[in-house]
């Protein structure tokens, strides 16, 4: 049988498909927009390479609220979701209110969550803990740290985002032991967070700037952004710094001299980023779009 102009054209956008698919796995440098899924503002992305998926935290809700409707999604990093309620705070013997930055600690995920850390076992996903820290009041950003370890900042705000005065950084381990790093209530609201050879580097959500904390307490200010309401921060293979801003709709970049350059613009609410290391990619959840940004490293990201 002869085939048709149709058939060859249907043959040819097959083909044109699995083509793009192989070029998109040898070559992942592109813009992912992930929307329409099913997050409820996401607060941050942390890869987790041992199953290579993204891990996002959805607050779900007023982020100063114990409502125990929280949830982590699964995310593959074609962009596709693999499950959208992985953990789930409704769900028995879970507890899980309004998570927002999560590390992942040799086998253990830590999420911060209102005045706790939480902690789930890895691969499973399964509660091992929840440790208050009593005293805090908006527990939020949070880094790895030794020793099997997790680094997290008080942004010190009651419901409303008024202040509360407890401004802090904390150290916590999973068996529920945590020690006081820093806590000051003019710090302007800390948020991201980095350990940098031992030398924690903080961004705030209020003064918008930098500062670095010595592991005996002290406290350095750093160049500030441009422009401010600092929340996602992480430390890229070079040494440079990458900084989101509210304020900005951006992504900065600070180099090892402190000298700020837009990284990536037109980004509403970037929160809390992730690193994919495997792919060189910057994992960008938009807070209140609902949406999570995957972006290549090299090279800036406009519209």
């Amino acid at each position: 049988m002869k085939p048709s102009s149709r058939m060859w054209s249907a043959a040819l956008l097959f083909v044109a498909a699995l083509w793009s698919i192989a070029a998109f796995a040898k070559s992942p440098d592109q813009k992912i927009v992930v929307k329409d899924v099913g997050f409820s503002t996401p607060e941050s992305v942390e890869y987790y390479s041992a199953e290579d998926v993204y891990l996002v935290t959805n607050i779900n809700g007023d982020p100063s609220a114990v409502d125990g409707n929280g949830f982590i999604s699964k995310l593959k990093p074609d962009g596709s979701v693999k499950e959208l309620k992985w953990i789930d705070g409704t769900m028995k013997n879970v507890t899980l209110n309004a998570p927002k930055g999560a590390a992942v600690v040799g086998t253990h995920l830590f999420v911060a969550d209102c005045n706790q850390v939480q902690v789930f076992d890895l691969p499973s996903g399964v509660q091992s803990s929840s440790i208050t820290i009593e005293g805090s009041t908006f527990l939020n950003g949070m880094t790895p740290g030794p020793e099997e370890s997790a680094y997290v900042t008080d942004s010190g705000f009651n419901p409303g985002f008024k202040p509360s005065g407890t401004d802090a950084v904390y150290q916590v381990w999973a068996d529920g032991h945590h020690e006081t790093i820093l806590m000051n209530k003019d710090m302007g609201h800390p948020n991201g967070i980095w350990d940098h050879k031992g030398q924690l580097i903080v961004n705030t959500m209020g003064s918008g700037k930098m500062f670095s904390i010595t592991p005996d307490g002290m406290q350095t200010e750093l160049p500030s952004p441009p422009k401010g309401t600092l929340d996602g921060l992480v430390e890229l293979k070079n040494g440079h710094f990458l900084v989101t801003s509210w304020d900005a709709a951006a992504i900065y970049e600070m180099n090892q001299e402190g000298k700020y350059t837009v990284f990536a613009d037109s980004l509403k609410s970037p929160a809390d980023i992730g690193i994919d290391t495997k792919r060189n990619r910057v994992l960008v959840p938009l807070f209140t779009v609902n949406e999570v940004v995957i972006l290549p490293l090299d090279g800036a990201m406009k519209k």
